[in-house]
């Protein structure tokens, strides 16, 4: 079963490998639904929103969610050395570089939870699986090459994990190195693959912040494999060699 939906501004899939009955149905509505309030709560478009309402002061004590969301943005700005940073110039806050990731790995832990264990969530190309598409696959996940979007520079075979990649060819120069406070601009994309897309999400962002170091770096912190493409299109990668999909 398919379930298609845009949230957090971008088309996300899960592609369900069971039975398209009501169960199925009601698991992927309460895991688009989880999105949904998340996306509402972390928005920084909406002044209504939790996050906007706490920079502005207005939170006294905030919810579980945003607290566990700043609390692992504290912890990626230590561990790269300030160069991941959710607070912008003028002070606000724009938690997008964790939410999307972790959001979509709590939706894909609601399914688990509900007995469904093969699974493929794509959320705008960040992606997390469970089990495969079917006995002895593991799913496969293409990454584009940042200049040609007909043109591949990865194909992985992943299971039970998550692929995600930052890059400047969608939304321009929207990383900036929070330890400049300049736009990030040593590579165009940036993927990682870790056990899970929240640990994915904030590693691809701060490599592609950090720059060409960011990659051996992002071993150090739980990514399985990096890759970084630079301005050049000369590829820079570390980690173990994923299985490559033909």
């Amino acid at each position: 079963m398919r379930y298609l939906g845009t949230v957090m501004g971008v088309p996300m899939s899960l592609d369900l490998r069971a039975p398209a009955d009501e169960r199925a149905r009601a698991a992927a509505r309460a895991a688009f639904d989880l999105l949904r309030v998340e996306d509402a709560r972390f928005s920084p478009f909406r002044e209504s929103s939790e996050l906007r309402r706490y920079e502005r002061g207005l939170v006294g004590s905030p919810s579980p969610e945003l607290a566990e969301v700043l609390r692992l943005a504290e912890d990626a700005r230590i561990a790269s050395g300030g160069a991941f940073d959710v607070r912008r110039p003028d002070g606000g806050l724009d938690a997008n570089g964790v939410v999307k990731g972790w959001a979509v790995q709590r939706a894909v832990g609601l399914l688990r939870a509900g007995g469904f264990g093969d699974l493929c969530f794509n959320a705008g190309g960040d992606v997390a699986v469970l089990g495969g598409p079917e006995p002895g696959r593991d799913w496969v996940v293409a990454v584009r090459s940042p200049s040609a979007p007909d043109e591949l520079v990865a194909r992985i075979e992943v299971r039970d994990g998550a692929v995600a990649t930052s890059g400047t060819y969608e939304r321009g120069l929207h990383v900036r190195d929070g330890r400049t406070g300049r736009p990030a601009e040593a590579l165009l994309a940036a993927t990682v693959v870790a056990g899970d897309l929240t640990t994915a999400d904030i590693l691809a962002t701060s490599v592609l912040a950090l720059g060409p170091d960011g990659v051996g770096w992002a071993l150090g912190q739980g990514a399985a494999w990096a890759l970084g493409v630079r301005p050049d299109g000369t590829l820079v990668s570390g980690g173990a060699e994923p299985r490559r999909a033909a």
